[in-house]
């Protein structure tokens, strides 16, 4: 994890770095990067290469191998190692603090920087990496495909959703991105799962929340994951977040995926507030989305 990780940045040296970047050049061509290959992928010295594999292995940021050669990949620690580095070079990163929300998928923690940010790491592909190499058309043309590659496509995928949305549409304020690594607004509202609404609350919500994503569509995207797990719910309205799995609305599923958006969204609220939401056409809903008329659920009631 890398709060493990975060300690050992100071006690790291440049030297370190270009192992662990040699070794991520070159898991682009094999999971077990070959001893002999070093040298060249992280240009130092054979000799300055063993020491560096000792001292990156004694920390978790390297794992060997010896198969029909001796091989080196990075954990997840190297790589988290790697691009919290890099965001401590520009300046973006300069404390560490507490877990956020960690998940299958990533893990978020509060960093400083100019203000309290939240630094989300993806990790996608590498505890069910058959099943996501499956489900994310981002992989689906390349042979090889490791966990970084996955994560990473992930990351860059959900900073350009939320460089685009932002700000017509209430999502975290992206900073940077880095690897599998997202730097972002730290939002401070609870997650709408957590949240319990005053009767004359449900249906104004609910109406935000989907307003969101009728901009969203407008402005190029649908989610693609909704649920009441990825809403927050503050005093100054709603935040729709994770991005990663979103797809362009010229995409060949994308009013199928917005259909199923709504149905999940809506299916939530009718579950725990019934008596306000029971007589909702989502078919409807989703309709009005698409085509930029939606106003409240109100008027697509059976």
């Amino acid at each position: 994890m890398v709060e493990n990780v975060a300690p050992l940045m100071r006690e790291l040296e440049p030297e370190d770095f270009h192992l662990l970047s040699g070794i991520e050049q070159g898991m682009r061509f094999s999971e077990w990067v070959a001893r002999g290959k070093l040298p060249e992928f992280s240009r130092l010295s054979p000799e300055n290469v063993d020491y560096r594999l000792d001292r990156c292995e004694d920390r978790g940021l390297v794992e060997r191998k010896t198969i029909q050669y001796q091989g080196f990949k990075l954990t997840f620690e190297g790589y988290d190692a790697l691009a919290l580095h890099t965001f401590i070079e520009r300046g973006s990163v300069e404390e560490f603090g507490a877990p956020l929300g960690v998940g299958k998928e990533s893990d978020v923690y509060e960093v400083r920087s100019y203000k309290p940010l939240a630094l989300k790491y993806h990790r996608e592909g590498y505890t069910n990496f058959r099943e996501v190499m499956k489900e994310r058309d981002y992989t689906s043309d390349r042979d090889h495909v490791s966990w970084q590659y996955t994560a990473r496509k992930a990351a860059e995928r959900e900073y350009d959703a939320l460089e685009t949305l932002y700000p017509d549409v209430s999502v975290p304020r992206p900073v940077d991105q880095n690897r599998h690594a997202i730097l972002m607004e730290k939002i401070d509202a609870t997650e709408l799962s957590r949240t319990r609404l005053e009767p004359e609350q449900v249906v104004p919500i609910l109406d935000l929340i989907l307003a969101e994503l009728a901009t969203a569509y407008d402005e190029g995207y649908v989610h693609a994951d909704m649920s009441e797990y990825n809403v927050f719910v503050g005093s100054e309205g709603v935040t729709v977040f994770d991005w990663p799995q979103a797809v362009p609305t010229d995409h060949e599923n994308s009013r199928e995926l917005l259909a199923r958006d709504v149905e999940n969204i809506v299916g939530y609220f009718r579950r725990k507030y019934p008596k306000h939401v029971d007589s909702v056409v989502t078919d409807a809903v989703a309709a009005a989305v698409a085509d930029g008329t939606f106003g409240t659920v109100d008027d697509h009631r059976e």
